[in-house]
């Protein structure tokens, strides 16, 4: 494997980047069940990795429509990264569709 062409700023794994890669083509797949036991099995060996809260929260709002999941998560994200533009932005979004004030 050749690695990531972006840059790997979070030191992920090898493993770490191909089980992502899996999740996020399960999703493209409409294949949610197995991307999201990817993710879960990602979060247990590292609950703090970032990039893989962000698929996780993604995956909560756009293809679950679980929307109080996914801003937890994206809670998450901004706990590590207060500055994750990104996360804030999509964690606004969904708060206007969950039963958060």
């Amino acid at each position: 494997m050749s690695g990531p062409v972006w840059r790997n700023v979070y030191n992920l794994s090898e493993l770490q980047i191909s089980k992502l890669d899996e999740a996020e083509d399960h999703m493209e797949m409409m294949r949610i069940g197995p991307a999201e036991n990817i993710l879960i099995e990602l979060l247990e060996l590292d609950p703090e990795c970032v990039p893989v809260l962000n698929v996780m929260a993604h995956l909560q709002g756009r293809y679950l429509s679980d929307f109080e999941k996914a801003v937890k998560f994206y809670d998450e994200v901004l706990i590590y990264e207060p500055d994750n533009a990104w996360a804030r932005d999509e964690r606004r979004r969904y708060m206007r569709y969950s039963n958060y004030d």
